[in-house]
């Protein structure tokens, strides 16, 4: 008798399982013998097993460069299942993704069902590298379970060829994880400390009691004026202007307030400061400058008018548009964060942009901010006491860059506004403007698919700090 059946006998544990052969997942795209392996698993799955196809499962997917293939693989290099993920639509850069063909061999054993889930996890991590702001997949009704365990939302049925289907969604959260890393603490942290002037909440600036004047405040990254200051110099100047500009006020002037290690720091600091105010028009007055601190740079901004924009000045059912300036590139350093839209456009450009709001007197406006496009459509609508549903498609972006980075980065010049059905379109020079969704009821954002799906991009109120009161009309 074996030792372990006699303790066994004996009322002690039984022997114990045999642990699972360790696996991996890697990526088999470029690997002609492990896509072999997928394409092997799948045919006897889909094609011979299930009789979900009648020859071939393979489709044009299969042939893209943009698809991505997953597999999990043993210690000996043995494929033991895969998955696809690949984006949707005409548009690869839209965010608009979907895994397909997951397939576990029965040569797994009592790993199977680890090995799924593993691949529908790392999946799900693919598609949100590559881009995903909506990951889909076409599930049998037999696995929706299996799926919803890992996190997936049942969506709805699907009929035709995919019968027996439902389509399901994995929560991309990426708008959401900005939206807290940015913005959702301001209502409980300025709770009791703002003095709000009738009308303005949430505004890129706010009006001086008693006078035509606008007055705008900003602070840049730390890190930035640490490890490139001139580009934080410009930057302080150029959001300044832009929160001026949301407002439709003419600048007048600005004071920063600088901290910095010694001299040579300062002194690249104010390089770019006195380059952005020769380029957006905004003389600096005066300021405070602290040596022997860490790098640190505030720009508070004036400007001028008697008919200022504000961003809660939307209604249920107004047209938001999208204003923006699709030339540049990524700054270097800040790829997929900031795109330089200004730094190479000529005084008369950038004033003419900047003009736009003031002219047109829109009923509302705001300065795309840190919080991306949806962000800071979000806070338009919550100043208006609505929510948005924003066309992902309609978005005007640079070519070549991806929905998900564009409707997340600081975008150089790039201003929403909200204004009845009709209204002309804001002259702003070089930018380019679309209509990109409207103002509705419900709070927070939604993203519309060119399918007609709906998303949800952020569930609640951006910042909390609540809808402006109406301005007299």
């Amino acid at each position: 008798m074996a030792v372990a059946d006699l303790v066994q006998r004996l009322g002690g544990p039984g022997p114990r399982p045999a642990e699972p052969a360790p696996y991996l997942i890697v990526r088999a795209d470029g690997d002609a013998e492990r896509l072999a392996a997928h394409r092997a698993l799948r045919r006897r799955a889909f094609v011979e097993q299930q009789s979900l196809f009648a020859r071939s499962d393979d489709d044009d997917h299969d042939g893209r460069a943009q698809t991505r293939v997953l597999v999990a693989v043993d210690t000996d290099g043995i494929v033991l299942g895969g998955v696809r993920v690949h984006p949707e639509g005409d548009d690869p850069g839209l965010g608009w993704w979907r895994g397909s063909r997951l397939v576990v061999g029965r040569h797994a054993g009592a790993a199977r069902g680890r090995v799924g889930a593993a691949l529908v996890r790392s999946a799900c991590v693919a598609a949100v590298d590559a881009g995903a702001l909506r990951f889909d997949a076409h599930v049998q009704e037999r696995h929706t379970g299996f799926f919803a365990r890992l996190g997936w939302q049942r969506v709805r049925a699907l009929g035709g060829d995919l019968a027996a289907h439902e389509l399901m969604r994995w929560p991309v959260d990426r708008f959401e994880a900005l939206a807290r890393a940015t913005k959702s603490e301001l209502g409980p942290l300025l709770a009791g400390v703002l003095d709000a002037v009738e009308g303005w909440r949430g505004d890129d600036g706010v009006p001086v009691p008693g006078s035509a004047m606008i007055a705008a405040t900003d602070a840049i990254l730390p890190s930035m004026v640490e490890r490139d200051p001139e580009w934080a110099g410009w930057c302080g100047m150029l959001v300044t202007a832009h929160d001026l500009s949301a407002m439709g006020a003419r600048p007048l002037g600005a004071l920063d307030t600088i901290g910095a290690a010694d001299a040579a720091h300062a002194r690249r600091i104010l390089r770019g400061l006195r380059a952005g105010s020769r380029a957006f028009d905004l003389p600096v007055l005066g300021g405070h400058t602290t040596l022997g601190v860490p790098g640190s740079l505030g720009v508070t901004g004036l400007g001028s008018t008697d008919r200022p924009v504000p961003a809660g000045g939307g209604f249920n059912g107004d047209v938001l548009t999208l204003t923006a300036d699709l030339e540049g590139c990524w700054r270097p350093g800040y790829r997929a964060r900031q795109w330089d839209s200004t730094s190479q456009r000529s005084r008369d450009d950038l004033a003419a942009m900047l003009g736009a709001v003031g002219r047109a007197q829109p009923r509302a406006a705001k300065d795309v901010s840190m919080a991306g496009a949806v962000g800071t459509a979000g806070m338009l609508a919550e100043a208006s006491d609505c929510g948005v549903e924003l066309d992902v498609g309609a978005v005007p972006r640079p070519n070549g860059v991806d929905a998900g980075d564009w409707l997340t980065c600081f975008p150089g010049f790039a201003m929403l506004t909200a204004d009845r059905a009709g209204a002309p379109p804001l002259d702003a020079g070089p930018a380019f403007g679309a209509a990109v969704g409207r103002l509705v009821s419900q709070p927070g954002v939604t993203l519309r698919w060119p399918d007609g799906e709906v998303t949800v991009a952020l569930r609640r109120a951006v910042t909390g700090l609540g809808a402006a009161t109406r301005l007299a009309a």
